[in-house]
């Protein structure tokens, strides 16, 4: 057992990144009275603006859509009763081969070390017992995603925590479900597949470690998804609805990658082990 409250922390990319496959355990871990710790590591400047104003295009004012963004994850944080907000506050790269990953300051082009050294010193301040981020590929390919793998990993191995360490995935037996809801919803998901390698997305069933019921916080989790409202042309899930998003992304799936309490697997909690 800790001598600190349970602490859940969530290390994301962008503003909006913490709702779509972790709103649900933060949310949950919140109601059952663990702390829970948000990690941001961008300002989201490449996002759109407002009235939907593309990077690069007249108009897209990029301190003004950090400031934007800002605003809306504090929205997302009190939806989700987040109890920590930290941001690093790199600057968004963009999409991969944008000239953006480049610019100065930006996450993708700082060394690794440098933010590993930042997030270090918020996991020794926090002393999480569950960390959550992204794969080695950053789930589907973004640098800032990616990016943000290699500094959570790099910051944890500096601090050697006795943590849980899970990154985010999704079942492939989903994927065909997920790719006729996004048709449906007016998503290029044909062509997309047809026209690009993309990465393959998410893990076969048999290989997810942790399957985390958080059906009853869908609603939280569609709010805080809706509070990033200026990104909304891009959230393809908020088309669908209440309802239906919170029957569709009511699981939400994970692969554990260390575990220092040895509690089998599958689980159904982070928490397993520790408690």
């Amino acid at each position: 057992m800790t001598d600190h409250p349970l602490t859940l922390m969530a290390v994301h990319a962008h503003p909006d990144d913490e709702a779509t496959g972790t709103g649900g355990v933060l949310a949950r871990a919140a109601a059952e009275g663990i702390r829970t710790v948000l990690v941001t590591c961008t300002d989201g400047r490449c996002g759109d603006g407002p009235a939907g104003v593309k990077p690069g295009d007249p108009g897209h004012d990029p301190e003004a859509v950090i400031q934007l963004r800002r605003r809306e994850l504090a929205q997302s944080c009190a939806a989700l009763n987040i109890s920590d907000l930290e941001l690093l506050d790199y600057a968004d790269s963009g999409m991969m081969g944008w000239p953006t990953n480049h610019s100065p300051g930006s996450f993708w082009s700082t060394p690794v070390d440098e933010a590993a050294g930042r997030l270090a010193k918020l996991l020794r301040h926090y002393r999480p017992d569950v960390v959550v981020t992204y794969d080695e590929n950053g789930f589907y390919g973004h640098p800032d995603h990616i990016q943000a793998h290699r500094v959570t990993m790099a910051a944890l191995a500096a601090t050697d925590l006795p943590a849980k360490v899970y990154w985010t995935t999704a079942p492939r037996s989903k994927m065909a479900e997920f790719g006729a809801l996004m048709r449906e919803l007016g998503a290029d998901w044909d062509e997309a597949a047809e026209g690009e390698q993309l990465p393959e997305i998410g893990l076969p069933d048999e290989q997810i470690t942790t399957w985390v019921d958080t059906t009853e916080f869908g609603g939280q989790k569609f709010d805080a998804l809706a509070a990033h409202a200026s990104q909304g042309e891009n959230i393809f899930f908020l088309r669908m609805g209440k309802e239906r998003f919170t029957e569709l992304m009511g699981v939400e799936t994970f692969v554990r990658i260390q575990d220092p309490t040895g509690s089998p697997v599958p689980e159904i909690d982070l928490f397993a082990g520790l408690r």
